[in-house]
């Protein structure tokens, strides 16, 4: 079983930058990915990003590409969201989610374990 805790939601203004955390702890999943989505007021949840846990190897959607980074820290067990140059069309739940096989999915069905949110508000 593997918990997750996210973590670095708020509120900021558009053109300002947060940086969102995922705790992982439980069984360990080196052989895994860890996705980020969000997902706005009355619109289904959507793929932001993606980290293949041992390699580091990175997926964007189109929509965050140049301003968001994901990144993990491999010993501490800890996935990052960097978000630069936000817009108040980035305002939704985000949420990490990881999926034990070591490639990227883009679906939230092929990941089995998520957090439970947390909220950005990008203001205009």
């Amino acid at each position: 079983q593997v918990q997750l805790v996210e973590s670095g939601g708020g509120l900021v203004q558009a053109g300002g930058s947060l940086r969102l955390s995922c705790l992982a702890s439980g069984r360990t999943f080196s052989s895994s990915a860890m996705g980020w989505f969000r997902q706005a007021p009355g619109k289904e949840r959507e793929f932001v990003a993606a980290i293949r846990w041992n390699s580091g190897n990175t997926y964007y959607a189109d929509s965050v590409k140049g301003r968001f980074t994901i990144s993990r820290d491999y010993v501490k067990n800890v996935g990052y969201l960097q978000m630069n140059s936000l817009k108040p069309e980035d305002t939704a739940a985000y949420y990490c989610a990881v999926r034990r096989f070591d490639d990227i999915s883009l679906h939230t069905l092929d990941y089995g374990y998520w957090g439970q949110g947390t909220q950005v508000t990008v203001s205009s």
